[in-house]
């Protein structure tokens, strides 16, 4: 396993800057007002050639009055346990403070590797302010500038110096990423905890809890997954602050980044319009899609059809979501947790599919046959060829000679028969028309005639 790397310290010291500077990445959200960070954010770095995880965590801060606080400290010293080397930052503008002193009597207590950095030093004139630090009993400092890389470079040397080499082999190239979305309060981080078996994110009866997208690597059954917790996505007209602006664009972000999503829904309160909504954002950026019921251990179910009822409701609210498939689970509870993921094994299988340009265009000749295009301005709409372009999700390009000629109904009908000949009922399926252009032969129309170069123009082709 690749060395993990805990940084830690008080809020405001600049942690989440220095993570997405050395992960080169955006990952952690940055902003002036202390206590942005509750959960464990976890990053993969490599410097020299060696390969670590980074994990941020939020501000360290004793005996203060948020009510996060006593979660934060459970976050921070579950890193510091978990952690192969501890990186301490403080405040060099900010000077010394109490909290300090408790983390540094914390990090002694084990026997660790400790790096002591002193951030928002800019330049070799503010090295002075070090002297400070001093009086902590710690001999050796780094002064470094998160935000703009001032001494980096040199205290990453130190850190991986005793870190061995690891091969450039891509990471996730075998692993799902799965993203976890849904309003506020629907039960995310509740869920990721219960799969976990651990307290690994905030989780809170108060709206806004999760304010980061944070990544957590799971393994199931020797098969790598990512799932990847985000921020309540509310309806636009109730976000009024700046932060939760910022939470939400990342949790929309994280989106693109996954091959599955998971659309919590509060089974208890039953489908709301934003949960429709947050369905759309994951249909727009192409995601897979499993609804999952939470807090199906509160619904009142007596009658035995709860699930068909909020079944039809979902599938009438959420047309374009009609392949997902739809899951009733408790987080509270564990109530069929671990079938969570054969349903996602089966809808990646599906959304990373491959059809041989052969098949395809086998399928859509027997539809095109059963169900004949209609004319376009007195002329009938010909189906050249089609080949699929890319996977996750699967997408088809077919050339047509009048593209705009067809009706979207007639190319839902060739994307459901695609469907149904390759068994690609689970998947967003995407079937992309354009003009022929060029020598492409007519595969998919009987009728035509084979292109002859002799006749352009009615003129023959001579030798000059």
């Amino acid at each position: 396993m690749k060395p993990i790397v805990a940084i830690v310290g008080r809020p405001n010291v600049g942690k989440s800057t220095l993570f997405n500077r050395i992960t080169r990445s955006r990952d952690a959200l940055v902003d002036d007002l202390p206590g942005v960070t509750r959960d464990r954010n976890f990053g993969d770095a490599r410097w020299n050639d060696k390969a670590f995880t980074l994990v941020d965590t939020g501000g360290f801060a004793a005996g203060d009055d948020d009510a996060f606080a006593p979660h934060i400290r459970q976050q921070v010293e579950q890193a510091i346990a978990d952690a192969d080397a501890i990186v301490l930052i403080l405040d060099g503008k900010g000077g010394i403070s109490p909290f300090d002193a408790d983390l540094i009597h914390l990090l002694r207590a084990n026997d660790k590797p400790v790096f002591y950095v002193v951030n928002k030093i800019d330049g070799e004139g503010h090295e002075k302010n070090l002297s400070d630090f001093y009086s902590l009993g710690i001999d050796n400092l780094f002064p470094v500038s998160a935000e703009h890389g001032y001494g980096v470079p040199d205290f990453l040397d130190e850190l991986t110096a005793g870190f061995a080499e690891l091969t450039a082999e891509e990471e996730r190239s075998d692993t799902i990423r799965i993203g976890v979305v849904g309003k506020p309060n629907a039960g995310k981080s509740s869920l990721i905890n219960a799969i976990l078996g651990e307290e690994r994110l905030v989780v809170s009866d108060v709206a806004g809890t999760t304010r980061d997208s944070i990544d957590a690597a799971f393994t199931w059954q020797d098969r790598k997954y990512v799932l990847v917790d985000t921020a309540g996505i509310r309806r636009k007209g109730k976000v009024s602050l700046r932060l939760e602006k910022f939470s939400i664009i990342k949790a929309l972000r994280s989106l693109e980044r996954c091959d599955v999503a998971l659309i919590i829904i509060d089974a208890e309160q039953g489908i709301s319009d934003q949960d429709v909504h947050v369905a759309g954002y994951a249909h727009d950026r192409g995601c897979g899609a499993i609804f999952l019921l939470n807090k199906w251990d509160r619904v009142d179910n007596r009658d035995g059809k709860a699930l068909k009822r909020l079944t039809e409701n979902l599938r009438i609210q959420a047309k374009f979501l009609s392949f997902a498939p739809v899951m009733t689970v408790s987080a509270k509870t564990g109530q069929r947790i671990q079938r969570i993921f054969p349903i996602v094994d089966e809808v990646y299988a599906q959304y990373a599919a491959r059809i041989t340009t052969g098949k395809l265009n086998k399928a859509m000749d027997q539809a095109l046959t059963r169900t004949e295009p209609s004319m376009h301005k007195g002329t009938r709409l010909k189906f050249y060829y089609a080949t699929q372009v890319s996977t996750r999700p699967p997408t088809f390009v077919s050339f047509v000679n009048f593209p705009d000629g067809v009706h979207f109904s007639y190319q839902r009908y060739l994307v459901n028969q695609i469907r149904e000949a390759f068994s690609l009922d689970k998947t967003p399926v995407r079937l992309l028309l354009k003009q022929r252009t060029g020598k492409n032969p007519d595969f998919l129309n009987k009728k035509s005639t084979p292109f002859n170069p002799k006749k352009r123009s009615g003129k023959r082709l001579t030798k000059r």
